[in-house]
């Protein structure tokens, strides 16, 4: 159990996020295997909290295993083709039926407002209309979809309005034409089509995993683009639901990301306050995938020093890294560059010029929830092209346990007179810290 002090840092940690996510648009696919898990209550408290700290939500409901169950109980048997389901005229009652009941049943239980609920207080307004246009998929290799369809249009200036109203957003899969028919989406790309047109900060997809899983059955806590194309590929060739259901999900991500939106997570909604702990805290908890950059690499600035003093702590108690001061940060600030995602410094490393065209690389640091994917090497890179548009012919670092990492990436082991002669006399003998040197190669 947390101690107070524990639960004090963790709301103070989360000041970060609340601050950035405030008043930002998040699309939040919510599969139909989610809402039908008994995890579902608590994913809609979270949901009635987000909107509580200012996020402005557009909720898009899924419903493929209850609308497959209701034509089941009917003696109809869905046909798929490419994952989609052809939609027969004799179908639409009993899908749109479905559909309204999942929406009565979600705006139900955001409306709760109970003394023991934690809803308690929050008086939400869930807003649902004819705010996606459709049209029909067609026939496509053959296969004459019929009342399947594809998203037309976004109303995204009616959207809007509601969101700025403070009011939450719930788009079904189902789309109006100007005909006046009325076509079965996926629910997938009702959610991608939305976040693209109302350019949302996140598109959040809940899904019955951790997140996405690699081949050993770890969770992969960030992907490039590259990175989630692979593990789409190896998801589309298992057969189970499950797995399935995070292909889509993953597909939607990536179209995403491929245009204009920052950051899709892919959230379990089987476990509890995952949502919450993805996106308020920084050890996340599902998957996250980025455009080109997952983070940004940037020149440090004085707001950064508690977040480097933060993140050096640790191994300075370690005795991994020399003990810098705030004061001496201060001074220092303009030979420092950090790694910032979403607003927190999860890197650092400092490039010192020393004279004689030779310069030293120094307090190299990765936050542990991001080590091994490859930031250390990013940094020294950076480093590298600092040192080289300042016309340095070569660098070194002093270093007790990262030896292997500089020798690595083309350093060599020297001994100490290769060091300046003023860095040589601050030598610290006691701490025997081993002295590596890098030639840099100019064009």
């Amino acid at each position: 159990m947390k101690t107070d002090m524990e639960i004090i840092d963790w709301f103070r940690a989360s000041t970060t996020y609340i601050n950035a996510h405030r008043g930002k648009i998040f699309v939040v696919f919510i599969s139909g295997e989610a809402q039908q898990h008994e995890n579902f209550r608590n994913i809609v408290f979270d949901l009635s909290l987000l909107h509580s700290l200012g996020v402005r939500m557009v909720l898009v409901q899924g419903a493929r295993p209850q609308i497959s169950k209701a034509l089941e109980a009917q003696g109809v048997k869905s046909l798929y083709h490419d994952d989609l389901r052809v939609t027969e005229a004799s179908s639409m009652a009993t899908i749109m039926a479905t559909v309204g009941q999942l929406g009565t049943q979600l705006e139900a239980m955001l409306s709760m407002g109970v003394r023991n609920s934690p809803m308690f207080g929050s008086k939400l307004t869930l807003c649902r209309g004819n705010f996606v246009t459709g049209k029909p998929m067609g026939v496509l290799e053959g296969i004459n979809y019929q009342y399947t369809g594809k998203v037309r249009k976004i109303q995204t200036n009616a959207i809007l309005s509601q969101l700025m109203d403070g009011n939450i957003v719930l788009l079904s899969n189902l789309g109006v034409s100007v005909t006046g028919e009325i076509f079965n989406l996926s629910a997938e790309e009702v959610a991608t089509e939305a976040a693209l047109a109302l350019s949302a900060k996140k598109l959040i997809l809940l899904v019955p995993t951790p997140g996405v899983m690699n081949s050993a059955g770890e969770l992969v806590a960030s992907m490039t683009a590259t990175d989630a194309k692979a593990h789409a590929k190896e998801l589309s060739q298992r057969g189970d639901a499950e797995s399935q259901c995070v292909f889509r999900a993953l597909q939607a991500a990536l179209r995403v990301t491929a245009k204009s939106i920052p950051r899709s997570h892919l959230i379990s909604f089987k476990e509890n306050g995952a949502l919450l702990l993805e996106l308020y805290s920084r050890e996340g908890r599902g998957s996250l995938l980025g455009q080109d950059s997952l983070d940004e690499l940037r020149a440090a600035t004085l707001a950064d020093i508690s977040g480097i003093l933060n993140l050096i702590r640790p191994l300075e108690e370690s005795g991994i890294l020399v003990k810098r001061s705030r004061e001496l940060l201060e001074t220092e600030i303009d030979n420092f560059r950090v790694i910032a995602l979403e607003g927190t410094i999860i890197g650092c490393a400092a490039l010192y010029p020393t004279g004689s065209s030779l310069g030293e690389v120094a307090c190299i640091a990765i936050h542990e929830n991001y080590r091994n994917r490859g930031l250390g090497r990013r940094m020294l890179e950076a480093l590298e092209r600092t040192a080289l548009e300042s016309n340095m012919t070569a660098l070194f670092t002093l270093t007790t346990e990262a030896s292997h990492f500089f020798l690595e990436n083309s350093y060599c082991e020297v001994t100490l007179n290769e060091l300046p002669e003023q860095r040589k006399q601050l030598y610290n003998y006691q701490r025997g810290s081993r002295v590596l040197k890098k030639l840099l190669m100019h064009n």
